[in-house]
């Protein structure tokens, strides 16, 4: 039950840091950090929570965009990117990549939590 609450938590926040234009765009990483304090669980679990839910955030943000401008501009990236021109791909290392960003900003926040007791 933690997983879960941590990683829609982290999808949630860092949705919510992203609608204001105030933050600057890697927010999403001090809301991963507080998460992971606040929400204890082992380094794996804080780790994938973390990952998982900015994950799923940006693959779908990404893919609503994409699907609006009719894979237009993800499909000319693609081909400048050593991706085949793949919008798919492109959009899935959208994902990866932040939540790999979050996932370690997570984990950073479970050893800080294991570092206090």
């Amino acid at each position: 039950m933690k997983f879960i609450t941590a990683l829609f938590l982290t999808a949630f926040l860092a949705f919510a840091v992203g609608i204001y234009g105030i933050f600057p765009w890697w927010s999403f990483m001090i809301t991963s950090f507080l998460v992971s304090v606040a929400i204890h669980q082992r380094a794996v679990k804080a780790f994938l929570a973390g990952f998982l839910g900015l994950f799923i955030l940006w693959v779908s943000l990404a893919a609503m965009k994409d699907v609006a401008n009719e894979h237009i501009l993800s499909t000319k990236v693609a081909k400048i990117l050593p991706l085949g021109g793949s919008f798919v791909v492109l959009i899935l290392l959208t994902g990866v990549l932040g939540g790999l960003v979050s996932g370690l900003s997570a984990l950073t926040g479970s050893f800080f939590r294991q570092s206090k007791h």
